[in-house]
């Protein structure tokens, strides 16, 4: 189902959870699970992974995860803030020592100028280190593979952050 490059990355970041004792929660938007999908592909993820939280409607968002809805108002769904807030309710709503964020505009539509589609936001954050955001450009190149992008780059991102 998922490239074997993502399952080796997958795999990679469950052998350093496990060597540090961490757990990870996931907060997706526009890879509606992805994240999550790829590391419970790898046999004995539940011993390093908490879960995710799809929250694809800003309503999830506030719901399920405790983003402000004045923050989404204000920034757009698709922000660093919201990224930021996103990553920080996963880590809260969970308990995990870790927690990813990803919030994007897959396409085709949905774009604008200021935001097109292809833009994303991948976040972390962890009780031991500073929160991070990285903004991705993957361009206009077809919905699902914007969502590899993202799931590429969340994976290493992970990976950083767990070492």
């Amino acid at each position: 189902m998922f490239p074997a490059d993502v399952l080796e990355d997958a795999s990679r970041l469950l052998e350093i959870l496990r060597a540090k004792r961490r757990f990870l929660a996931t907060a997706e938007s526009c890879t509606g699970g992805l994240v999550a999908g790829a590391i419970t592909a790898i046999p004995g993820s539940s011993d390093a992974f908490f879960g995710g939280f799809v929250t694809y409607a800003d309503d999830a968002k506030t719901g399920m995860i405790g983003v402000d809805a004045d923050l989404i108002k204000h920034h757009g769904a698709v922000s660093e803030a919201v990224a930021h807030a996103m990553a920080d309710g996963a880590l809260r709503a969970s308990g995990a020592d870790l927690a990813l964020s990803i919030t994007g505009i897959a396409g085709p539509g949905g774009g604008s100028p200021h935001k097109p589609v292809g833009l994303v936001y991948i976040g972390t954050a962890s009780v031991f280190d500073a929160p991070r955001v990285e903004r991705h450009f993957f361009g206009d190149i077809g919905r699902d593979e914007v969502r590899l992008a993202s799931l590429r780059a969340a994976l290493r991102l992970l990976q950083e952050a767990a070492a």
